[in-house]
């Protein structure tokens, strides 16, 4: 069995875990505050890193260990919404950077599939980065307007629709 493999996994696993805490709490701020295009980035993200937790679990059992469904941070209580992104940017960042560690330490452990695994993540989180990072320059080119915008397509929207839509 590849145990430092397992152990890594089991690291990434924990750290996904806590993503998704994260980025639902965060939906569900942004979604009562109106703010449909991040409520759906944040909830989008949580799906995808869902994801990335059954591939890394896929990993784990295939090579012969157990999965540790347990999430290695708390959710930071934060509803504020540019400080929102920034800890978003900078989760992804660090997991990316994570995850390129893990992928050496898995190669010099002759586990390429592990390996190989934590290099997709890379690109999710790379991407999902980039995604938060392109929302707080939007943020910061058009300030509190561009949230503003995001409430009055929702008002227009729910306003709208027929009653029992």
């Amino acid at each position: 069995m590849h145990e430092k493999s397992v152990t890594l996994l089991n690291q990434a696993v924990a750290d996904e875990l806590s993503a998704v805490h994260q980025y639902m709490y965060w939906h569900f701020h942004c979604d009562d505050q109106g703010f449909d295009l991040l409520a759906n980035l944040f909830r989008r993200t949580a799906i995808e890193e869902m994801m990335h937790i059954e591939r890394l679990a896929e990993r784990i059992l295939f090579l012969k260990g157990d999965v540790v469904m347990v999430a290695s941070a708390a959710v930071a209580n934060e509803t504020d919404v540019k400080r929102m992104l920034e800890l978003a940017a900078g989760m992804e960042e660090q997991s990316a950077r994570d995850y390129n560690r893990m992928a050496v330490e898995c190669a010099q452990n002759a586990d390429s599939q592990s390996k190989k695994l934590f290099e997709e993540l890379v690109a999710d989180e790379e991407r999902h980065f980039d995604q938060y990072d392109t929302e707080l320059g939007n943020l910061a080119r058009f300030g509190k307007d561009y949230l503003a915008l995001q409430s009055i397509e929702r008002a227009k929207t729910r306003g709208a629709q027929q009653p029992g839509e």
